[in-house]
């Protein structure tokens, strides 16, 4: 069963056109561990803050156990001649942009399989402390097979609680992981009850923003050329591989939204044609999220730095280094704000701002300050 809109309608008329066939339709659930409307508050309503939502859902019936793996499967003869993929016009007529993402990912069950034990082998019990850090192989990894369907929420469920054991410092870890699971299906829960949140606001309040029309910062931002390395490391990364770490993610759409005041919707739409692991539910909602305008979104005024985030969660600059290479021997002091380098440390790394690296195509006090302008408009506080 899906929840996406389009999912939704499509559902329907199935059930409309087969049901005037006198077929029957069944859907069964296995995208997520709740279904939607099956945790609601005291008053029979969605959820609209994460925390009391996960609260009730930790509380409430414990997903099932996946189903063991059958021994054999019966499958129906399949007829002797059919289309090939060429018929279906599948593969790739231009050149393939994507084309390097099999060097970073293992689709199907199997791969889904082997990442999710590596990460309970080799990560879970650090979760906690790594999973902020893009420059450490800390988080699972599994948003993509979990999009397409390589593995149930189930399966990573209760894998996860027997690593947990029910108590001690692997309780705590796994409990932290599976809250990230949680926002999961809080996104899902969102997008079920109001179809609407990737096209318009969740808080209406934010029809009234003034958003910029900088289309040559959205195309810097999209090329990862906006001369904040931290932002552009994420961007070539996501180019390059189909992904980005969730803490770039943040950063990354803060800067949009804020430093540039793009409308989310553009963002959104860029992950949407990018992520290896786009799914709606996750991506409008965090879009929403970090904008502002969404369900339990961290406040407008949250504005993240990314300089100071850089330093903090890549404070050996290993992440920035790998994906912004221009930039590799710079001392770590200067690595996230290249334009305060001496002119000789610059030279000696081989960089002249402008040529080999932008400048910063915004100043970031006097952007941050214009994004607070700008939220004043629609609140009224000066």
């Amino acid at each position: 069963r899906q929840y996406e809109p389009w999912a939704v309608a499509l559902e329907e008329r199935l059930n409309e056109s087969l049901g005037a066939k006198d077929i029957t339709v069944r859907r069964y659930p296995g995208t997520l561990l709740f279904e939607p409307g099956s945790v609601l508050t005291k008053n029979g309503d969605p959820y609209k803050v994460f925390t009391p939502f996960w609260r009730a859902c930790r509380a409430a019936t414990p997903p099932k156990a996946p189903l063991a793996r059958p021994d054999a499967i019966a499958w129906q003869a399949a007829p002797d001649s059919g289309d090939t993929l060429d018929d279906w016009a599948l593969r790739p007529s231009k050149p393939d942009w994507a084309a390097g993402w099999h060097d970073y990912w293992e689709p199907g069950s199997a791969g889904a399989q082997r990442r999710l034990q590596q990460f309970l082998e080799d990560a879970v019990d650090r979760y906690a402390e790594d999973r902020d850090r893009p420059d450490r192989d800390g988080t699972s990894r599994l948003s993509p097979h979990l999009h397409a369907g390589d593995i149930s929420p189930r399966t990573v469920w209760d894998a996860a609680q027997r690593v947990a054991g029910g108590h001690g410092a692997a309780a705590k870890a796994v409990d932290k992981f599976l809250a990230e699971l949680g926002w999961r299906e809080f996104s899902y829960q969102l997008l079920s009850f109001f179809p609407t949140l990737g096209e318009k606001n969740f808080k209406a309040d934010f029809d009234a923003f003034p958003w910029a029309d900088d289309r040559d910062g959205l195309a810097a931002w999209q090329a990862g050329r906006t001369g904040y390395p931290l932002v552009d490391a994420g961007l070539r990364e996501l180019w390059a591989t189909g992904y980005m770490h969730n803490r770039v993610r943040m950063v990354t759409a803060s800067f949009l939204t804020k430093h540039l005041r793009v409308h989310w919707r553009e963002g959104e739409a860029w992950f949407w044609d990018t992520l290896v692991d786009a799914d709606m539910a996750n991506n409008c909602a965090g879009w929403q999220w970090v904008a502002g305008s969404g369900a339990d979104a961290a406040p407008y005024f949250r504005i993240f730095n990314p300089v100071a985030q850089g330093e903090k969660f890549d404070p050996d600059g290993a992440y920035v280094r790998r994906w912004v290479p221009e930039l590799a021997q710079l001392p770590d002091k200067y690595l996230n704000k290249p334009w305060e380098a001496p002119k000789d440390v610059l030279e000696a790394a081989g960089v002249e701002l402008g040529k080999d690296y932008p400048a910063p195509i915004v100043e970031h006090k006097a952007a941050r300050q214009a994004a607070l302008d700008a939220y004043a408009e629609i609140t009224g506080k000066k």
